[in-house]
């Protein structure tokens, strides 16, 4: 075999497995209710990261841990003192430079939820940060469901809305039945108002979501920070590089 023939035999296969990704990600997104919304999430937004850091650990880190997140990363990233995460963000007793864990045991997750529930550390690698703002906002009351509750992006799931108190009850509202005689979920209506308007909910979702996609990767922080000074840096060099050659080339010319 020539090495064009074997260079166009590698480039296909490149191809077949970017275009076999692609499918498979569609197909997933299909299965877990399509559309959509967007997050806007900002991770130079210091004070969202902030709150969504409070709010994660009152609201989602009784059941799902951080293992790979440590509580003095998250003081040294997000600007806080040790004394601030201690006292408002470690409900474990964990000490300051270990991980985030939770304290539940699991054999109560096991008869509660069947399983323990899954460590978040990069579900916004795996998931996306718009399809956490969606899962988040997409809980409704299920009578149906044996913890009573149901979400339209991830139906059957197996979770109460954390967030409840904050969003308020949430029902479904269903179309005609199609093939199967299912009614799908065509829409979602606050039946009854919880402790934040919709707008003020929104933003408390997406400095959750934040605070996630900054747990996934918190380097992106200081990457981001650095980014500026690589690119004038290149530039600069850039600069130097072509008088270098422009010297150099002098006398050829």
């Amino acid at each position: 075999m020539t090495k064009s023939k074997r260079f166009r035999n590698r480039l296909f296969a490149r191809f077949t497995t970017v275009v076999a990704g692609v499918l498979v990600s569609a197909s997933a997104m299909a299965a877990t209710g399509g559309d959509l919304q967007q997050s806007g999430v900002d991770l130079g937004d210091q004070a969202s990261l902030q709150r969504g850091a409070q709010l994660y650990m009152n609201y989602c880190s009784g059941c799902h841990s951080l293992k790979y997140l440590r509580y003095s990363r998250i003081a040294e990233d997000l600007g806080l003192t040790e004394e601030q995460v201690m006292d408002n963000l470690n409900f474990t007793g964990a000490k300051f430079g270990e991980q985030v864990m939770v304290s539940m045991p699991e054999a109560n997750a096991t008869e509660w939820f069947g399983k323990m529930p899954p460590d978040l550390s990069l579900i916004s690698r795996v998931r996306g940060s718009d399809w956490i703002y969606t899962y988040l906002k997409s809980f409704y009351l299920d009578e149906s469901s044996t913890l009573g509750w149901n979400n339209k992006l991830f139906p059957a799931v197996s979770m109460p809305n954390p967030l409840w108190e904050l969003q308020g009850l949430q029902h479904a509202e269903f179309g005609e039945p199609d093939a199967t005689g299912e009614r799908p979920v065509t829409g979602l209506k606050v039946t009854q108002p919880g402790s934040l308007d919709p707008q003020a909910f929104d933003q408390s979702v997406r400095d959750i979501t934040a605070f996630l996609e900054y747990a996934g990767e918190p380097a992106a922080l200081k990457r981001q920070s650095m980014g500026v000074w690589v690119i004038l840096f290149l530039a600069a060099f850039t600069f130097l590089a072509w008088l270098l050659k422009k010297e150099y080339w002098r006398d050829v010319h």
